[in-house]
């Protein structure tokens, strides 16, 4: 392990060099990895694995656009592609990368494949953190770990093909077979991880729940929204106010943060800038924290847990979603954001 600072707090974290990809593909010698589900995560990890040299198997629905999928990527139907129940019996370490509700769903369907020696992955800690509303309970004799990559898997992806890594947590949630970090640390350095972090499930979940709805996500999009609705209100056009609101933050702005940090970004601004944003940044922090607090509370107490699982189990959910998706999609702002996307010099 390398001993990081961060900020003044050592963590131990796992590169490529402490685990290359050699010891990887030894430890996972002879051990077909099935991954089941190829929606979110499914095909950056699976496609990653696979190019990596390992044995891997595809679970997925036939019949559906995820099969298909899975076809034109170059899976083969009766040879790495199975319907889950037949790849989870073939797998020796069976990747659970559905979503969550399907997961649930799915569980009653792959529990009985899970035989003595296996190790069942997650890249997610939900449906073990909250078992008592997922009723996910894996037998005791399999090793049970997770990998939880800090981005999509369409990010994890595009990385591995321009040859850098995504940042992953590693869990291990039970070690059955006395093998099971090492399983997790191999399985984590084939997917394409950048570097490995320790948590745990209910750490991981916590965290990712809090960072989609908060940052990432949710809050990201209501303050865009509510910049925009400003400028537009006080006369300014839809092109200024999401060049202003969007475009600058995420084509100029955010690449110098991922270069060398927030103080570096504003060192190379105009003066004026840094010192609005030096003004400003201690109200906005005043006025999200307690918004963030409550956030938490909701995620820690449960509630997050029983909202996605009462409304995602839904029979109409998809058509729920594409209804709300819609509303983004068709707003003026992000209509705006698709006229400025295709004037980008790349597009023409």
């Amino acid at each position: 392990m390398a001993k990081i600072n961060f900020g003044g707090v050592v963590e131990d974290v796992i590169t490529r060099d402490e685990f290359p990809m050699e010891k990887a593909r030894e430890v996972l010698k002879n051990q077909t990895i099935a991954v089941i589900g190829y929606g979110v995560q499914g095909p950056g990890q699976s496609l990653n694995l696979r190019d990596n040299g390992f044995d891997v198997i595809v679970g997925q629905r036939k019949g559906g656009k995820s099969w298909d999928k899975a076809v034109a990527d170059g899976w083969t139907p009766g040879k790495t592609l199975f319907e889950i129940e037949e790849a989870a019996q073939r797998g020796v370490i069976i990747q659970y990368l559905l979503s969550d509700a399907g997961q649930i769903e799915t569980w009653p369907k792959l529990k009985p494949h899970l035989t003595t020696g296996k190790a069942l992955y997650f890249s997610h800690g939900f449906g073990i953190t909250f078992n008592e509303q997922t009723h996910i309970d894996p037998p005791a004799d399999v090793d049970v770990i997770l990998v939880a990559p800090k981005g999509s898997g369409t990010s994890l992806r595009r990385m591995f093909i321009a040859g850098k890594g995504l940042n992953s947590s590693y869990a291990i949630y039970r070690d059955a077979t006395g093998k099971a970090k090492e399983r997790c640390l191999a399985l984590g350095i084939g997917v394409g991880s950048g570097y490995l972090f320790e948590t745990d499930f209910k750490k991981e979940v916590f965290s990712d729940l809090t960072g989609e709805r908060g940052s990432l996500m949710g809050c990201i999009q209501g303050i865009f929204q509510a910049q925009y609705d400003v400028l537009r209100k006080n006369g300014h056009s839809p092109s200024e106010a999401f060049n202003e609101t969007v475009e600058e933050l995420t084509q100029s702005l955010m690449p110098l943060v991922a270069e060398n940090g927030m103080d570096w970004m504003y060192a190379n601004c105009s003066t004026t800038a840094q010192r609005g944003a030096l003004d400003w940044r201690h109200k906005f922090y005043a006025a999200t924290l307690p918004v963030f607090e409550d956030l938490y509370k909701s995620v820690a107490s449960g509630a997050e847990a029983r909202r996605t699982i009462e409304t995602c189990s839904k029979p109409d959910y998809r058509e729920k979603l594409n209804e709300e998706l819609s509303q983004l999609r068709d707003s003026e702002m992000w209509k705006a954001g698709a006229a400025v996307r295709k004037l980008r010099p790349e597009n023409n």
